[in-house]
């Protein structure tokens, strides 16, 4: 009998958060509705930026709708959390909808975490946000993140047609976010097989996907592909929690307020250098994913088919910002990531990355 002491034993947790999809192209509408007329809601709130206005009118044209919110930012302020908060107070609604990116998911998230309104997602961008139970709020420059179930949607409403209007720049970002979603994923705290699985199908449909909409961004297939990958790519990271990657991005984004897709698809080559060599099985997996030699191959040759970020100067964050970052970096970042992580070499990591230099 093998020895189970000795012997390779597979061992984790994996979480499967409850969760509805519902996905068709031009049907958005009409799931809404079905959505809220079966959870019984009576009083909803729609939550919507000031350019999200005209698609969130077309599809909650049906809804019971007592309040139209649109004070929407990015990273969530506590300020603009708090007013939403007293808002659906004010208007006693029983459910949210958020029709829109990551900031207006953010936002539903932020007022659903102290009063426990359900959530029902009708995405915009491929942030992926609506598929985690994860939620962030900045206060003074500073971005807290935290896990609770109380955030996460009850259901997801996906219609790629309400991504065609999304401009092709910020559909490339938004996609390099969701990639990035995959492969920090693969080396998280709880990274498991399961959401490795996942994260290796969402890295093939974006790299898919966002070819075909820089060939033809009114390519429909194309922005399935692309809300298919988010999905997955989120999912994977809900269960596997936040790599280095994202520990970056975050101190990054509420530290500098820095546009949330670009900043992860700028730092997301640099990370991806930074630890490939360290974690074997989650590059070879990136790699048969990418079908490249490598997985920086791979990132590297569908980035050179994209208009991609390439520098966080481009977005504003000062030089003399990478100094402190790297303090809070280092109190974020997990302490089990594949590569030892120092000043000296995340110093050279925010520096490539603030000046748009290859990664090493």
């Amino acid at each position: 009998m093998t020895d189970l002491k000795e012997a390779h034993v597979v061992r984790f947790v994996h979480d499967t958060l409850p969760q509805r999809i519902r996905f068709a192209t031009g049907g958005a509408a009409g799931h809404l509705a079905e959505e809220v007329t079966e959870g019984g809601f009576r009083r909803v709130m729609v939550i919507a930026a000031a350019a999200e206005k005209e698609p969130a009118e077309h599809v909650a044209r049906d809804l019971p709708v007592v309040l139209w919110h649109h004070e929407v930012a990015m990273h969530v302020p506590a300020d603009v959390a708090e007013r939403g908060r007293q808002a659906a107070a004010e208007h006693r609604a029983d459910v949210l909808v958020c029709v829109g990116g990551g900031s207006t998911t953010g936002l539903a998230k932020a007022i659903a975490l102290t009063t426990g309104l359900p959530i029902i997602a009708v995405p915009t961008t491929y942030a992926g946000s609506e598929a985690t139970d994860v939620w962030g709020i900045t206060t003074h420059a500073r971005k807290t993140t935290g896990t609770d179930r109380r955030v996460l949607p009850r259901t997801i409403v996906y219609d790629p047609a309400l991504t065609l209007t999304l401009p092709l720049d910020v559909s490339i970002a938004s996609g390099l976010n969701a990639l990035a979603h995959c492969v920090d994923s693969l080396w998280a705290p709880r990274a498991n097989p399961i959401n490795a699985a996942f994260a290796g199908e969402g890295i093939r449909a974006l790299n898919t996907g966002l070819p075909q909409i820089v060939a033809d961004p009114a390519d429909i297939s194309g922005r399935e592909l692309l809300l298919h990958g988010s999905y997955l790519a989120a999912a994977a990271f809900a269960s596997a929690g936040s790599g280095l990657h994202h520990k970056i991005c975050h101190v990054l984004g509420g530290m500098f307020d820095l546009p949330h897709a670009q900043t992860h698809a700028v730092v997301l080559p640099h990370v991806l250098a930074f630890n490939a060599h360290a974690a074997p099985e989650a590059e070879s997996r990136i790699a048969t994913a990418f079908g490249t030699a490598s997985a920086t191959a791979g990132l590297a040759r569908l980035r050179s088919t994209l208009d991609s970020p390439v520098s966080l100067r481009e977005y504003s964050m000062p030089e003399n910002g990478i100094r402190p970052a790297v303090q809070a970096i280092l109190a974020a970042a997990p302490a089990d990531n594949p590569r030892s992580l120092t000043a000296d070499n995340l110093t050279a990591l925010l520096h490539a990355a603030w000046e748009g230099a290859p990664p090493r």
